[in-house]
């Protein structure tokens, strides 16, 4: 066990780390009950005034964010062409990873932000837009993290490695890391790649050659497995939980109905040799496709249910090489699609026009690096990155009141 005097840092075994997370426990049962109450009862509105104690650098950016946002009027859709945001502090200023991140997320109901990445911890963070105070860290001894992510309620989170079947569940309501060391009915030699469902009750496991297995999160058992032809290269939930949609490394895109396991459709990303990623719309109507080229195709839910070939919508040309991640924000308005194999290879895509905002990321400086995963906050007013510098650059979305 470590324990420093001043420092929320902690290995994940001994009885003073639980002491601790119990104490985080009581702060997270009332600050998750007082800010859901503010933001979804729409008691507080969240206006984030410039920091003054920003650098001049920071000030310039934000001055030209500013300016160009002026020109576009305010209305209940988001306009196409510029899009009004302001750079904030990083997310996880108040504690910058010590390598590179793989995972920023915010939290479904509390103004907390979660950051994750190869140094083995997790973190916690307050957003404000300003000092967004750390709340807690947690330090995972020999396991760096891939993946991590939010149960529905909040009240979970759920972590991968790299190279073992070993993953965790950080409790914070118990207060406890809990270790998943074997999955009853799984035989993967390695556990990565996983998707919690819309409804919180399954965790889908990303397995190889083709598996896809349904864990239930209660037992965290194998009820169901799925198998693709080739290597899946991403997975999406439809915005109710009742289908899957994943792509595989060889261009094939599947439609899986998550009650029955049955195939409903199959079809081949228009133009692509080789899948990367995917992500669905929460509105139902949207699918959007990655590929090894940079192409990120667009299609219409509906046509990809109805249809043995379907047309995308609208191909989006703007990425140069691999595009790794794509994330829809929560109203469907816009899709963030970024390539980590380059600096600054992250564009923000307005929804239904398909153009690209072109104030960001902002070209005279770098800010954004390599970008391996983006989350919007629940109701879009900020938005994030988790960056091959440790960092997780934070973005306030002047459009939407709300966090």
């Amino acid at each position: 066990r470590e324990d420093r005097e001043g420092s929320s840092r902690v290995m994940v075994s001994g009885g003073a780390w639980n002491c601790q997370l119990r104490g985080y426990k009581l702060w997270l049962d009332s600050c998750m009950y007082v800010r859901s109450l503010r933001w979804y009862k729409k008691e507080c509105i969240c206006e984030l005034e410039s920091s003054h104690d920003s650098d001049n650098e920071d000030e310039d950016g934000d001055d030209l964010m500013r300016k160009t946002g002026n020109f576009v009027g305010s209305s209940d859709s988001l306009p196409k062409g510029i899009i009004r945001m302001k750079k904030c502090l990083h997310a996880n200023n108040d504690r910058p990873s010590e390598d590179r991140l793989t995972t920023v997320q915010f939290h479904p109901s509390a103004q907390v932000v979660m950051t994750a990445g190869l140094d083995q911890s997790i973190s916690l963070f307050q957003v404000d837009g300003k000092t967004n105070p750390k709340i807690q860290s947690i330090h995972l001894e020999k396991f760096p993290v891939h993946k991590a992510q939010f149960s529905v309620d909040g009240d979970q989170v759920v972590a991968t490695s790299f190279r073992n079947k070993l993953f965790y569940i950080y409790d914070m309501m118990e207060g406890k890391v809990i270790p998943v060391h074997t999955v009853r009915g799984l035989r993967e030699q390695r556990v990565k790649e996983f998707e919690v469902s819309p409804d919180g009750e399954s965790l889908l496991l990303t397995g190889t050659s083709g598996y896809l297995h349904v864990l239930t999160m209660k037992t965290k058992e194998v009820v169901n497995s799925m198998k693709i032809n080739g290597n899946i290269a991403g997975v999406a939930f439809s915005h109710d939980g009742s289908k899957v949609f994943t792509n595989s490394e060889e261009g094939e895109v599947y439609i899986w109905d998550m009650r029955s396991s049955k195939c409903l459709n199959r079809f081949t990303d228009d133009g692509c040799v080789s899948g990367t990623s995917m992500a669905a719309s929460k509105n139902g109507q949207y699918l959007a496709c990655g590929s090894a080229a940079g192409v990120v195709n667009v299609y219409s839910q509906e046509e990809c249910m109805r249809q043995n070939n379907p047309k995308p919508l609208k191909a989006i040309m703007n990425l140069v090489t691999s595009a790794t991640f794509l994330r829809f924000n929560p109203t469907s308005e816009i899709l963030a699609i970024a390539s980590r194999a380059d600096d600054e290879a992250a564009r923000l895509v307005h929804i239904p026009s398909f153009t690209v905002f072109s104030n960001f990321p902002m070209f005279q400086r770098r800010t954004i690096y390599r970008a391996h995963r983006m989350d919007f906050s629940p109701n879009s007013g900020f938005f994030s990155l988790a960056n091959n510098k440790g960092h997780a650059p934070l973005f306030r979305l002047l459009h939407y009141k709300n966090f």
